[in-house]
């Protein structure tokens, strides 16, 4: 069993020309119809940081939530956990990058200003009964440092964990990862969950590495939409429905109605109102189906 967080809401729409709350809305219910099991929904950041994210309150209040999908959101700073909280997630985010650079770029601080800041939001959350997950963005490589060492990985993963985080995500922020780095970086430090884009065609194969190393928990983007406005090159994230294909053909159940799935993704294509870059899309039907 491998368990699919879908990311397209916020991941994939942050990477888009905004689209209106009711567009956004229809794509989170689509979504929680496919049998996917973890959504991430909004994130509450500034709206000049993230414009397509303005109304990420407005879209959380008219999603029909379903109880059996946990639903999580994205917060840069404490002012994001605040609004989160009051929103009633109870499954929070929080980036940091394991690149200097990079985390200046996307959060305009350092990498040990922001893990100063994940120390002091991880009571304030928990207080709230909700839980903490860490990422760690451009955990494969950064496109203004190139290669990461593993043990900076490592590093902030143990500073993370001592300091009270829940759950420990990997993110490949512009796709650098191959399965030599996944190996690498997995023979030195443990995630919970792996994000993987495909920008150079390495997803899946990404994935499979990960599998028979023991990871069985993925975020995906339906239709492959996503990237990262702070990451030159940064293309669309794995696609779910290109992912949930291979995983059924070996055999791995997801809970997820691939037809559902594929539809859902269509969906996304009218609401962008472009291309989408998933390879089961572009598919006929008897060889898209497992």
């Amino acid at each position: 069993m491998v368990s699919i967080r879908e990311v397209a809401p916020r991941d994939g729409l942050q990477n888009e020309d905004p689209i209106p709350a009711e567009a956004k809305v229809r794509l989170i219910d689509a979504l929680s119809e496919t049998g996917v099991r973890r959504i991430e929904a909004v994130s509450f950041v500034h709206p000049k940081a993230i414009p397509q994210m303005a109304d990420a309150d407005e879209v959380w209040a008219r999603v029909n939530r379903h109880p059996e999908i946990r639903y999580s959101a994205l917060i840069p700073n404490t002012r994001g956990a605040q609004r989160a909280l009051a929103a009633g997630f109870r499954e929070i985010e929080v980036v940091v990058s394991a690149s200097d650079t990079h985390n200046r770029r996307n959060l305009n601080r350092s990498t040990d200003e922001s893990l100063d800041d994940i120390a002091s939001l991880i009571p304030l959350i928990h207080e709230a009964g909700a839980t903490v997950e860490v990422i760690v963005a451009t955990s494969f490589g950064c496109p203004f440092e190139g290669d990461i060492d593993p043990d900076r990985v490592a590093g902030i993963v143990a500073r993370v964990r001592a300091d009270g985080a829940d759950r420990i995500a990997f993110g490949d922020t512009t796709g650098m990862a191959t399965p030599r780095r996944v190996r690498d970086l997995l023979s030195a430090v443990r995630p919970d969950l792996l994000h993987f884009h495909n920008t150079r065609g390495t997803g899946l194969a990404n994935i499979v590495t990960a599998l028979d190393l023991g990871i069985t928990e993925f975020d995906a983007s339906v239709g492959g939409i996503g990237g990262c406005p702070y990451a030159p090159g940064a293309s669309g994230n794995v696609a779910t429905e290109e992912v949930v294909h291979m995983l059924h053909d070996m055999g791995i159940d997801t809970g997820i109605d691939l037809d559902r799935l594929i539809s859902t993704a269509e969906t996304a294509e009218k609401l962008l109102g472009r291309t989408l870059p998933s390879g089961v899309l572009r598919a006929g039907p008897r060889t898209r189906l497992v």
